[in-house]
């Protein structure tokens, strides 16, 4: 069976492998879905139907609220037998401490995990079922994000923001009427997160043309049908349409599908991406309040879309950047490094000693593959990007922040994230793009100019 995004719903996706022209057979071990008003009371059946006998059920003490009381009374009520963590923080961070007391809580007894939330909950609990090998669902409380569905836990780790190769859930629950009632600033947050694929989508055919990098067509289809499906309804999700809601949802998941059916964040993360990390590990150093994750993605969409725009407008001097490329100093970067990351340098610097990413050889074949692909890269992004104006304007047109300064990032934050938020992952895109052309610092300024005019 092949992809058809245009004609799939989500139920199409499971429990089926798809034997695909990109040369991959593609699967995803989630089995079931259900998206739909008063879902919340399908969740024992589900659990049923997953082998469950005792269930085990994680919250925060704002999902506790919204849903997982109601959740362990219709469990009980089911006649399974029920045990249950709160994490009591207020702003829960996935970090070693939760995920510690997320262990030593965990009933041993119970043969279900079931995380109550979004983002925190949801890599907090994926994470531990991939360790303890218990089969696990996701209740979700509001369309904040796309990681329901991913295969990747994104942790905070000696400081540093890691994703882990973790495996997908077995069934993700998202009750309308749960999900339309949400902070609308996590509504936001999930359309911002969608809206994010149009840069993400562009960093991974630009990492194909300049790298031969791994690219599946389907996969692109079924990233942009969540995110055409999203970007039509902007306007009804202000009024918290139900109806709505749960298209987002939907989108949201279907992302995570996609990522699971590669394997990695590939479709779904870029540049974009890198830079919301990068912002919010600082944040954490400075203990300042946590901007949720799809606000700083919207944000990072504009940065991002914009540094396109200039690059299509740049007339590229090739020969000073491979001039540049010789003379780069390894210790004056990793100076610089220990700067922009004053609790996770070390981790940082392990990366590139692994990877090469910014070796000399590596810089400069890429210099020439741009440089005989500059056309098509542009050809392709100008048909499939939107100005960042444009993006800027869907953004702020139903509330969303679309300035770094408007949660609190300062203008120094603005330059470093540029500058340094590649340094987190060895994935192909803008951000090294311009490194690799000699741009990055100079974008990195104008950025921050950009932002306060």
């Amino acid at each position: 069976m092949k992809i058809q995004p245009d004609t799939f719903s989500i139920q199409d996706y499971l429990n089926q492998s798809f034997a695909c022209e990109c040369g991959k057979a593609h699967h995803t071990s989630l089995k079931h879905v259900v998206i739909e008003p008063d879902a919340l009371q399908k969740t024992p059946e589900v659990a049923m139907a997953l082998g469950a006998k005792k269930v085990f059920v994680v919250s925060d003490v704002h999902t506790h609220r919204a849903a997982a009381a109601q959740l362990e009374t219709l469990l009980v009520k089911a006649g399974l037998g029920v045990a249950s963590y709160m994490f009591e923080d207020e702003e829960l961070v996935p970090d070693e401490s939760a995920l510690g007391r997320l262990l030593i809580a965990l009933d041993p007894a119970c043969d279900l995990l079931i995380g109550v939330g979004t983002g925190s909950i949801n890599d907090l609990c994926k994470f531990t079922a991939f360790k303890t090998k218990m089969p696990y669902c996701i209740v979700a409380t509001a369309p904040s994000m796309d990681g329901f569905a991913s295969s990747v836990a994104p942790l905070i780790v000696n400081n540093l923001k890691t994703t882990y190769e973790v495996g997908v859930a077995d069934a993700i629950i998202g009750d309308t009427k749960i999900l339309s009632q949400a902070p609308m600033p996590m509504i936001m947050a999930g359309i911002a997160d969608i809206l994010g694929k149009y840069t993400c989508l562009t960093d991974w055919k630009m990492a194909q043309i300049i790298n031969g990098e791994y690219y599946c067509e389907a996969i692109v289809q079924m990233v942009r049908t969540s995110l055409r499906a999203v970007a039509e309804n902007l306007d009804k999700a202000a009024a918290r349409d139900e109806q709505t809601v749960g298209k987002i949802m939907e989108a949201l998941v279907l992302t995570g599908i996609a990522m699971s059916f590669v394997g990695n964040s590939r479709p779904a993360s870029g540049s974009e991406h890198h830079i919301s990390h990068y912002w919010e590990m600082m944040f954490l150093h400075e203990g300042k309040k946590a901007v949720l994750h799809g606000t700083k993605v919207g944000i990072g969409t504009v940065a991002v879309s914009k540094m396109y725009d200039w690059l299509w407008e740049t007339p590229v001097d090739f020969a000073a950047a491979r001039q540049a490329a010789q003379t780069r100093s390894f210790d004056t970067w990793a100076k610089e490094i220990r700067r922009a990351y004053p609790d996770a340098a070390e981790g940082v610097l392990a990366l590139e000693r692994e990877t090469g990413k910014n070796s000399t050889e590596g810089v400069l074949r890429r210099i020439d593959a741009i440089e005989k692909h500059f056309a098509d890269m542009k050809a392709f992004a100008q048909v499939w990007l939107p100005k960042s104006e444009e993006i800027r304007k869907m953004l702020a047109g139903y509330g969303a922040p679309v300035n770094p300064h408007e949660v609190g990032i300062s203008a120094q934050q603005i330059e470093d994230g540029v500058l340094y938020a590649k340094e987190l992952r060895n994935r192909y895109g803008l951000l090294q793009i311009l490194f690799d052309l000699g741009l990055l610092a100079p974008f990195a300024t104008r950025l921050a100019q950009y932002f306060e005019n």
